[in-house]
């Protein structure tokens, strides 16, 4: 059932089209089973299989559908493309096929070597394969010629093909996109939270943070929100880890926070209001912290997206060049009339409509930026205190420290010390 639906999915002059632009930019084969790791040998390069992996599945060959098996597995739950070693000790990458949320099976390429053949390479893959009847010589001169192709152009590969895969398919790719996001966001969630455990971290609700994601919401700003919110929902586990109830709750008041942001960017309400209802219902439903962030950060992009299709998105964009020029080039003096240029509006109309979408002024919003860059190096690096002042854009130490101070109440001498005592607290 699982091979027939992949057939009637994929057809062979589609599976063409991926292989010759897959072929055009990294030169490799391409693999295609089904969702039992079985081989779709019409939907598979010629020499996808190179003369190790004839030796070796010729020994064993069920060993090779359950490397296909595990890797499915994997990329299919995590939604992404899964690089792995297969018993026999050589590189194999699996790009899950998904139509919707029914698994269909995985293109696989790669079978090659990360370093060239020396003998400590060999000798593993000698140890892998100890047990099978292989004639050593011939295994030694299949291994000298399998491919050598570095880890960072394998991934390069892998990324390529999934999204090559999902824009020439007909397939629904909305599930497999889901869990992408979700796998990165849970990695993006662990670096923070691991980041604050050595840190140290105020237990307290981040009010400023929450005050941060509303403004990128309101400007249609995704990027800006989807950061800030991670780092809202790691310090929520941190402060109620496993008590779901008390996380659900948390998530519904975020939920509210980013539906009345979205409306303050010109989204209408009677569009929201079916949407909120129906994430409120699956929140309600979820059982794991991962899908609790997973759903409040789908709802987020959702509302953020409406946001950016609204009657002012077209405002909302003219902002937008503002917003990047002053985050590249915070670190050093800047004009009103210069992020104008930038953005390709006149000053007065930049003010205007900066401050419409944000609800703060320009030179708000590059304060913002310093400081945050400002607190980033007191607490990450070993520069005193007027090596940052110069470092995030200032040219004067009493006025760094007196924008710091009514920016978080205290002194970045102050600031530092609280995090760092807090942190050795811990």
């Amino acid at each position: 059932m699982a091979s027939k639906s992949l057939t009637r999915k994929i057809s062979r002059a589609m599976f063409s089209k991926i292989q010759g632009a897959f072929s055009k930019h990294f030169g490799m084969p391409l693999e295609t089973t089904d969702a039992r790791g079985i081989e779709e040998v019409h939907l598979c390069s010629n020499g996808c299989h190179p003369e190790f992996c004839t030796i070796v599945r010729s020994a064993a060959p069920g060993r090779c559908v359950q490397d296909r098996i595990r890797s499915l597995g994997v990329a299919i739950e995590t939604g992404q493309p899964y690089i792995s070693f297969c018993h026999a000790g050589i590189a194999l990458v699996c790009v899950p096929v998904m139509d919707g949320d029914t698994p269909l099976g995985g293109l696989f390429f790669g079978k090659c070597l990360f370093n060239e053949a020396g003998d400590a390479v060999v000798s593993d893959i000698f140890e892998c394969l100890k047990d099978l009847p292989i004639e050593e010589q011939a295994l030694r001169d299949a291994i000298d010629e399998l491919p050598v192709i570095p880890g960072r152009r394998i991934h390069q590969a892998a990324e390529f093909l999934y999204i090559l895969f999902y824009e020439l398919s007909e397939l629904d790719p909305c599930v497999v996109k889901f869990r992408r996001q979700k796998t990165q966001q849970q990695s993006q969630i662990s670096e923070f939270m691991q980041e604050k455990k050595l840190r140290g971290y105020d237990k307290r609700y981040p009010v400023e943070s929450e005050k941060e994601l509303v403004g990128k919401v309101r400007i249609g700003d995704r990027t800006g929100a989807r950061e800030i919110l991670n780092s809202i929902i790691g310090t929520l586990l941190l402060q109620y880890p496993g008590e779901m109830n008390v996380l659900k709750a948390r998530m519904i008041e975020l939920l509210s926070v980013i539906s009345r942001a979205a409306v303050e960017g010109g989204v209408a309400i009677d569009e929201l209001l079916p949407k909120n209802l129906d994430y409120i219902q699956k929140i309600i439903r979820i059982n794991t912290q991962d899908e609790l962030g997973a759903w409040i950060s789908a709802a987020m992009e959702e509302f953020t997206e409406l946001v950016c299709d609204s009657r002012d998105a077209r405002k909302a964009s003219q902002i937008t060049p503002a917003i990047e020029y002053v985050n590249a080039n915070y670190n050093r003096a800047l004009s009103l009339s210069e992020i104008a240029r930038a953005a390709h509006l006149s000053p007065s109309r930049l003010a205007h409509v900066f401050k419409e979408h944000t609800g703060q002024t320009v030179v708000d919003y590059i304060t913002q930026v310093r400081i945050g860059h400002a607190k980033e190096l007191l607490l990450s690096t070993e520069k005193n205190c007027i090596d940052v002042c110069f470092a995030v854009g200032y040219s004067n130490q009493s006025y760094f420290t007196r924008t710091f101070r009514e920016q978080t109440g205290m002194t970045p001498r102050q600031f530092r010390q609280n995090n760092v005592r807090h942190a050795q607290a811990i």
